[in-house]
């Protein structure tokens, strides 16, 4: 799936007692930098204010006027100051846009040489005042790693793609709807949730009880268009050579209807009753159907786990990559760093080292091998992962979670469904967290470093209580 091009608003500090032709060439510097990153730029020119930058109220009314013709554009905003900059006309510019998207500041260094008062920033001081009083202003905004950076250093190019991912995560839960396919599985009461403070999140959730989808799939005819393209795909997407034909038609017909249903009502994610209705009354698992759903980044989570499900879609959205919803599910000998990390599975194929198509073990035992068709059976591929977990408060009325990362290891493991051996610093302490603070065992997990974005996005614009586990990222939030 082509990654859709990012859009930054751009605000140029400057003011008149300090060189201001350096605002000048420091436009000109982050404008060259932008847009060799791909990034396309919403800025002010030099004809309708001083060198395009803010420093009058009225450059300030402009700049916002600019920003809110383009404000379904723009994913975030970039405030640079390559001199100290007039913090109000700042402040101004982004209050009167009110676009309340993610605020970067970023300050140029000055150079030790060029100290006297032909070509001295202080742009070491201004990034404080600007800070204040956005501050003031109640606006949230993000920091560079580094108080100042250079627009053209590996410092600023590392943080400029963590501040895209940020920008990624914050868009994406706008006005986000998730699809809850079917009822909770009465024995998963780990996965409740509330509508009502996702709602008031905006995130809303549209459910189909899995009765219809039965239905429709029952008159859907073999020969259905949709049902045809569907199980194509699935060939493609899977080995699926030892599965009966029956089943994988089942399959094709459980995919063509849930896309129909997702498109129809405009529903980004899902999450879907697994446990035991489908494969009682359709003699399938929905593994397979999800797992692709997920592999298209359009992340799909079993046991109707809703905030397992957004989870997954914080991280795919950070990484643009997909992610996966797995069970903190067994110790690995006696290394108290590692752990199983499993499903059974509905893991996108971009996780596995090798993957085919095959039965659900756990489930056959009940309801019979012939009714269990549809798993993603492989091994998880040793990479550098990110974890989160997302849940509902009930009780204060807000979200929480943690973020964290570590990585999948080649460490032996025989075993079905999909697995892998986690490493994770202190593991026994986040174990220690999860418990005490009553988070579920599920966990999204996405192959990628994305942990501070997601936590960034989370707790600065979001508003979320989000701890990060061995933070070591020099950005200071909780960490657990």
């Amino acid at each position: 799936m082509a990654e859709k091009t990012m859009t930054m608003g751009l605000i140029v500090g400057n003011r008149g007692f300090f060189p201001d032709h350096l605002a000048k060439s420091g436009r000109e510097e982050m404008l060259a930098v932008l847009q060799a990153a791909g990034i396309e730029v919403v800025a002010l020119t030099p004809h309708e204010s001083k060198y395009g930058a803010v420093e009058t109220r009225e450059e300030s009314r402009r700049c916002a006027e600019l920003f809110k013709r383009h404000g379904e554009r723009l994913d975030g905003i970039i405030v640079t100051l390559p001199n100290f900059g007039e913090e109000r006309a700042i402040a101004d510019a982004l209050r009167l846009a009110d676009l309340r998207v993610p605020v970067l500041i970023q300050a140029t260094p000055d150079d030790p040489q060029k100290m006297t008062i032909a070509f001295r920033r202080d742009s070491f001081c201004g990034k404080m005042s600007a800070c204040n009083n956005l501050r003031q202003y109640a606006i949230p905004y993000s920091l560079t790693r580094l108080h100042t950076e250079s627009p053209h250093s590996p410092e600023f190019a590392q943080d400029l793609e963590w501040f895209a991912a940020v920008c990624r995560v914050v868009k994406g839960f706008r006005n986000l709807r998730v699809g809850a396919i079917g009822a909770r599985p009465a024995a998963f009461n780990t996965v409740r949730y509330s509508e009502k403070i996702l709602e008031s999140q905006g995130i809303s959730i549209e459910t189909l009880d899995l009765s219809e989808v039965l239905g429709r799939i029952e008159r859907m005819k073999d020969h259905d268009d949709h049902a045809q393209a569907k199980l194509a795909a699935i060939h493609k997407y899977v080995d699926a050579s030892s599965v009966p034909a029956p089943a994988l038609l089942k399959m094709a017909k459980l995919g063509a209807v849930v896309d129909a249903w997702m498109a129809a009502t405009e529903v980004s994610i899902s999450a879907v009753q697994c446990w035991t209705s489908i494969e009682e009354n359709l003699g399938v698992v929905p593994c397979t159907v999800m797992s692709m759903m997920s592999n298209e980044l359009l992340s799909s989570a079993c046991e109707v786990d809703i905030c397992g499900v957004l989870g997954m879609h914080a991280l795919q959205l950070a990484s643009g990559t997909p992610s996966a919803l797995l069970d903190w599910n067994n110790n690995y000998g006696s290394d108290p760093d590692k752990a199983v990390c499993f499903h059974c599975s509905n893991l996108p194929k971009h996780f596995f080292r090798s993957v085919k198509m095959d039965f659900q073990q756990i489930i056959a035992g009940t309801v019979g091998k012939e009714n269990t068709f549809g798993t993603c059976v492989g091994l998880i591929k040793p990479e550098k992962m990110s974890f989160a977990r997302f849940s509902t408060d009930d009780t204060s009325g807000k979200m929480r979670g943690y973020v964290g990362e570590g990585r999948f290891t080649d460490d032996p493991l025989n075993t079905f469904g999909g697995a892998g051996v986690v490493e994770i610093p202190h593991l026994q302490r986040l174990l220690r967290f999860i418990c005490e603070r009553g988070f579920e065992h599920h966990v999204a997990a996405n192959l990628s470093t994305v942990a501070s974005a997601v936590e960034e996005a989370a707790i600065r614009y979001l508003g979320w209580d989000v701890c990060y586990h061995n933070q070591d990222h020099g950005r200071d939030h909780g960490a657990c």
